[in-house]
C-alpha cells in the first residue's frame, strides 16, 4: 500500500484530453428563452403575429414587414439569479447580480408606403438580442453518507496501482481517469489490503478499516457566467397589407464559463490525521454559430393577423478548455498535499434543432392586444461533429443525446392594454420538458412570468418590463456504489429591463 506522509510528491502536469461534452451541452446551447425589448418580454414574447418590435427579427422576421418608419431601440437590463438548494434536511441559498445589453437594434425602411402600391413597405432591419443568460451561483451545502472519493476510487477499479502515471492514462486514452488520478496523486485514495487494482478512500482508511466513517461536511459552489447573443440581420416586407414576410441571417456568440468546487471536511481528523479535501473543475467554451429564420404574418381581417416562422438548426463551432486540481489537507503538515491537470482544448461543432413556431394575435382596434405562441422544437436531434482534423468518435454521444432528450412544445401568451399614452402589459410562458421519460430531471419546464409598463408620445417611447423564469430541479454530486447524493434546486432568474425608443422618418 502506498502510505500517507512518507514522501513529498511534486506537483505535475497531465494532459485531459478526454471530450468533455455531454447532454447538459447541447441542450444547455439549443435552449432560447427569448429576451428582446421591454415591451416584448412584458407579453412574454408573444409576438409570432404581431411584429413591430425589433426583438422579432430573431423570432419571426415578418414583423419586420409590419414596421412604417425607421426606428431604433437600446434595452439595457439588470439580471439577477436566486437559487435555493434543498440537501439532507440542509437549506442553502445564493445569488448574483449581472448588468448587461439586452438588446439594441436598428429598422430603416427601403421602400416607404405610398398609396396605390401593391408592396407597401420594404425594411431592412439589425438587431441584437441576448438569447441566453448563463450567469448563475450555487451552494449546496449538508451532510454526506458517502463521499466523492468513493465515485473516483469506483472509476480507478481494474486499473493496476503501478500503471497509475501520467504516461499510461494518456497513451492508452484512459484520460477520463485523469480526475481520480489526482485522488490518488493526494493520498486520497489507496490500493485495497493485497490488491493491485481496488481502491479505498481515507474513510475507510484505504480498506484497513472496511466500515467507513462517513458524517463528513460537504459543500459544492457552482459558479457559472456567460451567454449567447444573437446578431440579426433582417429584410421584411409588407404585401398588400394582407401579407408581411421576412428573414433573417443570425450570427450568434456564445461565452460560457463554468466552476464548481467540492470541499469535503471532517470535524475531527481521522486515524490517518486527514481532515479535508477541495476538487475544483473549470470549463470555459467560446464560439460562433449560424442561423438562417424565415416567417409570414397573413392579415385576413383587420382584427386578427396569424404569424408562422421556421428557424433552421444553428451551427455552432465550439472552443472548449477543460483543466481541474484537487488539494488534501492532513493534519502532520502545513501545506496541502496539491495535484493539477494542466487545462486541455478541443475544438468541436454542435447542430441544434430546428423550430417552428406558429402564432396568433387579436388587435381590439387601438384599446388591447392578446397574443399566443405556440413553438416545437425536438432537442433529441442535436449532435456533435468533429471539426478539422479531430478524430473524436462523437457516435456515443450523440446517441445519448437522442435517447435522453425529446421533443417538446414552448407556450407563450401575452397581452396589452392601451389607456392614453400609457400601455399597460402581462405575459406568461411555459417552456415544455427536454429531457426524456426516466430521466433524474424528466419533469423539468420552465415558467415565465412578466408584466410591464410603457408609455408613447409621438416619435420617442419608454418602456419597463419584469420578467422570471422559474424552475426546479434535481442535481446529481456524483454516482457509486456507496451512494448517490442528490440535491433538489429551485432557480430563479429575475430581469429587468428598460427599452428606450426613437421612430424617424415617417
Amino acid at each position: 500500500m502506498k502510505k500517507t506522509g512518507l514522501i513529498l510528491l511534486f506537483s505535475i502536469a497531465v494532459f485531459v484530453m478526454s471530450s468533455a461534452q455531454n447532454i447538459d451541452d447541447a441542450l444547455r446551447y439549443s435552449q432560447v428563452f427569448y429576451s428582446g425589448t421591454a415591451r416584448f418580454m412584458s407579453m412574454g414574447g408573444a409576438f409570432t403575429a404581431l411584429g413591430g418590435d425589433i426583438s422579432t427579427l430573431s423570432q419571426n422576421p415578418a414583423g419586420l414587414g409590419v414596421f412604417r418608419s425607421s426606428e431604433i431601440t437600446v434595452s439595457p437590463q439588470l439580471f439577477q439569479f436566486k437559487s435555493s438548494v434543498d440537501f439532507n434536511n440542509t437549506n442553502s441559498k445564493d445569488y448574483m447580480y449581472n448588468f448587461n445589453l439586452g438588446q439594441a437594434g436598428i429598422v430603416t425602411s427601403i421602400i416607404k408606403p405610398e398609396q396605390g402600391n401593391i408592396l407597401k413597405t420594404l425594411n431592412f432591419g439589425y438587431s441584437f438580442s441576448r438569447t441566453n443568460n448563463f450567469n448563475q451561483s450555487i451552494n449546496i451545502e449538508g451532510t454526506l453518507n458517502s463521499s466523492l472519493l468513493d465515485y473516483f476510487a469506483q472509476k480507478l477499479y481494474g486499473v493496476d496501482k503501478n500503471d497509475l502515471s501520467q504516461d499510461y492514462l494518456y497513451d492508452s486514452g484512459k484520460t477520463d481517469l485523469l480526475d481520480a488520478f489526482l485522488a490518488w496523486d493526494t493520498y486520497l485514495l489507496d490500493t485495497l489490503p493485497g490488491s493491485n487494482n481496488s481502491y479505498g478512500t481515507v474513510y475507510s482508511t484505504y480498506g484497513d478499516d472496511p466500515s467507513s466513517v462517513y458524517g463528513q461536511h460537504m459543500r459544492r459552489l457552482i459558479s457559472n457566467s456567460g451567454s449567447t447573443g444573437e446578431h440579426s440581420l433582417s429584410l421584411g416586407g409588407n404585401y398588400s397589407d394582407k401579407i408581411f414576410f421576412g428573414a433573417t441571417f443570425g450570427f450568434t456568440s456564445l461565452n460560457y464559463e463554468s466552476k464548481y468546487e467540492h470541499l469535503e471536511s471532517v470535524s475531527e481528523p481521522l486515524p490517518i490525521q486527514f481532515t479535508d479535501f477541495n476538487y475544483a473543475y473549470y470549463v470555459n467554451n467560446t464560439g460562433t454559430g449560424y442561423s438562417f429564420k424565415f416567417g409570414a404574418i397573413y392579415k385576413p381581417i383587420e382584427i386578427l393577423r396569424i404569424g408562422l416562422a421556421f428557424h433552421s438548426p444553428t451551427i455552432y463551432r465550439i472552443t472548449e478548455t477543460v483543466s481541474d486540481n484537487m488539494a488534501a489537507h492532513f493534519s502532520y503538515r502545513v501545506d496541502p498535499y496539491y495535484q493539477n491537470n494542466t487545462a486541455s482544448r478541443f475544438t468541436y461543432a454542435l447542430t441544434t434543432p430546428f423550430r417552428v413556431t406558429l402564432g396568433g394575435a387579436l388587435q381590439i382596434q387601438k384599446l388591447a392586444i392578446i397574443s399566443a405562441d405556440y413553438e416545437f422544437v425536438d432537442y433529441s436531434t442535436a449532435k456533435f461533429h468533429t471539426v478539422g482534423d479531430d478524430t473524436y468518435d462523437y457516435s456515443v454521444k450523440n446517441y445519448e443525446i437522442k435517447h435522453n432528450l425529446r421533443s417538446t412544445s414552448n407556450l407563450r401568451l401575452g397581452a396589452e392594454f392601451r389607456l392614453n399614452n400609457l400601455y399597460f402589459r402581462g405575459g406568461y410562458s411555459l417552456y415544455g420538458k427536454p429531457y426524456a421519460s426516466g430521466d433524474i430531471n424528466d419533469n423539468l419546464n420552465y415558467n415565465l412570468l412578466s408584466f410591464g409598463v410603457g408609455f408613447r408620445e409621438r416619435n420617442i417611447s419608454a418602456d419597463f418590463a419584469f420578467t422570471s423564469l422559474m424552475n426546479s430541479q434535481n442535481y446529481e454530486l456524483y454516482s457509486s456504489a456507496a451512494g448517490t447524493p442528490v440535491a433538489n434546486m429551485n432557480l430563479s432568474r429575475n430581469m429587468f429591463t428598460i427599452t428606450f425608443g426613437y421612430k424617424f422618418g415617417y
